[in-house]
């Protein structure tokens, strides 16, 4: 593993580096570029700007790992919230939910994870609008494609992640590529035991590109969240290749990170959707980003200074 991501994976899990960084002043410049704010009304309002922009979105209420029922239900209640303001405001039809389901219950019990989960699809329903299941780490994999299972015999749209740096994800991406099966595929941001994940980066761009195929082959609707200029080139000559127009496939990038590239694609016919984070759980989520691509840390620092 790079010794820096596996320093950035050790550092987000310590609680001093944790207390240093948050409180340190330029913190806040950090988070204001990359997180859209702590409440539902500031989530909304980026929302919108984005929208007007030509992009659309995906909304992810921080906070994870859960071992709590009343804070699982305090996420569901913001994500029920958030569904409503969507509606409200007539956004619904260009932003959607993305949903950790260790926040919502899933290492306390995997039925409060699925009733949970449920809750919040059914809402996102009569908002017009879908939900995406985020992936968390190599242990829940299992658990969260079991419930992904489960929604999807009621609400056959809700969306998977799959983790390219994962030797299993080929044989997944083959699996969920069918009839409206809505997949994202990214890298993957935990730190993973070389038994279950490629500990190299170029085998993880290597297994990006093969599930991508498998996924662009398949007949559902696949997602790509990259920043890497290669692979979004790959992506485009591998969407070619397979008679996938703009409209049939998507490109996701994170709120902050390369938003002149987002709108380039958006300009050129694609549907680019921005993962949006919000809410006051924002420092595990930022180490996490860098540690996907240690090159990310370098994106963060240059995006202070710079809207390129």
């Amino acid at each position: 593993m790079n010794p820096l991501r596996t320093l950035i994976l050790a550092a987000a899990g310590n609680d001093t580096i944790r207390r240093v960084i948050a409180t340190a002043p330029v913190s806040r410049d950090v988070v204001r570029r990359f997180v859209a704010g702590e409440t539902t009304e500031e989530a909304v309002a980026v929302t919108r700007r984005l929208v007007e922009s030509g992009l659309t979105v995906t909304l992810d209420y921080l906070g994870e790992d859960t071992t709590d029922a009343a804070l699982a239900e305090q996420t569901v209640q913001a994500y029920l919230e958030l569904l409503d303001r969507l509606k409200a405001e007539g956004l619904s039809d260009r932003a959607e939910v993305s949903v950790k389901l260790s926040a919502v219950g899933q290492l306390l019990d995997e039925d409060l994870a699925l009733t949970n989960a449920s809750r919040i699809c059914r809402a996102a329903e009569e908002a017009g609008t879908t939900v995406t299941l985020d992936m968390e780490d190599h242990t829940t994999t299992d658990s969260t494609l079991r419930i992904l299972a489960e929604l999807r015999t009621t609400w056959p749209w809700v969306g998977a992640v799959l983790q390219s740096y994962l030797h299993r994800t080929l044989d997944d991406a083959v699996r969920l590529s069918g009839d409206g099966s809505r997949v994202r595929l990214c890298k993957g941001a935990y730190k993973e035991p070389g038994t279950v994940a490629f500990d190299e980066m170029p085998e993880v761009d290597r297994s990006y590109v093969r599930c991508a195929n498998a996924l662009l082959a398949g007949t559902g609707y696949p997602m790509f969240a990259t920043h890497d200029p290669r692979l979004v080139r790959i992506i485009g000559e591998r969407a070619d290749h397979h008679g996938r127009k703009p409209g049939e496939f998507e490109f996701q990038m994170l709120y902050g990170i390369r938003p002149d590239e987002q709108l380039r694609l958006a300009h050129q016919g694609h549907t680019v959707r921005v993962y949006v984070p919000y809410g006051g759980q924002w420092y595990g989520y930022l180490m996490r980003r860098m540690a996907e691509r240690p090159a990310n840390t370098v994106f963060f620092l240059r995006a202070l200074m710079s809207k390129k």
